[in-house]
């Protein structure tokens, strides 16, 4: 008789242009799934295409399998959302540093998958920084005001072993966590 095979679901969040999709289709295992349409709204983002529903991969881990979600990052496509996250066993949430005003944009990611942060594990991504360190005193001290200590990293998106690390430490506070 063959094991059967757990899934677990993983939400990647985070403002258009932060790197939801590319960091999906960095690690997953198939080709992943993208509901990509032309941007629209070119002052959110200047990048040509956005999603509009989900972006989906997925990985599997011996017996396990984990299924890889994206929300859409604009706010118009926020019905998704809690679609989207019921069920998840955690979060990477995702910065773009080069925004007008991150500090805004994790502010109202953070109130909008509340309830998933404070039941699962989260960890954040803060990406198109200075590689210098100096963004993410900013992201701790937003935290620590909070009474959070997420794991925080300066991460490449299109870098496996960057989106690797997030997931790897993701699961382990997951499991200590859970």
């Amino acid at each position: 008789m063959s094991k059967k095979t757990v899934l677990h679901k993983i939400l990647f969040v985070g403002p258009m242009g932060a790197g939801k999709t590319t960091a999906i289709t960095c690690i997953s295992d198939t080709p992943p799934i993208s509901t990509e349409a032309d941007n629209t709204d070119a002052a959110q983002s200047t990048k040509s295409t956005t999603t509009v529903a989900m972006d989906y991969g997925s990985i599997e881990l011996g017996e396990d399998m984990l299924h890889l979600y994206g929300i859409p990052g604009q706010p118009r496509f926020s019905f998704m959302w809690p679609i989207l996250a019921k069920g998840a066993l955690g979060c990477i949430v995702l910065m773009d540093e080069t925004r007008e005003n991150p500090m805004k944009d994790l502010d109202s990611y953070l109130e909008a998958f509340d309830e998933l942060i404070k039941k699962q594990a989260f960890v954040v991504g803060v990406g198109k920084t200075a590689k210098n360190g100096m963004a993410l005193s900013k992201y701790t001290d937003y935290f620590a005001k909070r009474g959070m200590t997420p794991p925080i990293f300066e991460v490449d998106v299109r870098e496996k072993a960057d989106v690797l690390m997030m997931l790897e430490i993701l699961l382990i506070n997951q499991e200590i966590k859970g």
